[in-house]
């Protein structure tokens, strides 16, 4: 099969910005770093073998509240698509492989917030 053809959704850039944030001015090297191995091997590496990560619906559901937004996730992912997630040192990846197409959707620092999905299908 063919490498799948990377998009990059508004809230991606977004979470790079609030990573470099994160970090702040003294860890920039770092950033530098994220963005380097991100865009030079991540990236490629996911659009060639798309199945390197793991199921993100595949997680156990431990809430009511968590079902609910399983439930709502799924009604929102077309037949075929699979929502998947990667970890790369502290790093957090949140993709959709979509016809040929990998969509990445969300970038976190292990240590920021929770991944906001309600966006991306508003």
């Amino acid at each position: 099969m063919a490498d799948r053809r990377p998009v990059f959704t508004e809230n991606f850039s977004s979470n790079l910005t609030a990573i470099q944030t994160f970090l702040g001015p003294e860890r920039e090297a770092v950033f530098r770093q994220l963005l380097n191995r991100l865009f030079d091997e991540i990236v490629p590496t996911l659009c060639r073998f798309p199945q390197s990560g793991r199921s993100f619906l595949a997680h156990p559901i431990h809430s009511t509240t968590a079902e609910t937004l399983v439930k709502k996730l799924h009604s929102r992912i077309k037949k075929g698509d699979e929502l998947r997630e990667f970890v790369v040192d502290d790093y957090l990846l949140l993709y959709l492989l979509s016809g040929n197409r990998l969509v990445f959707l969300s970038v976190k620092h292990h240590r920021q917030l929770s991944f906001d999905l309600k966006r991306f299908w508003e």
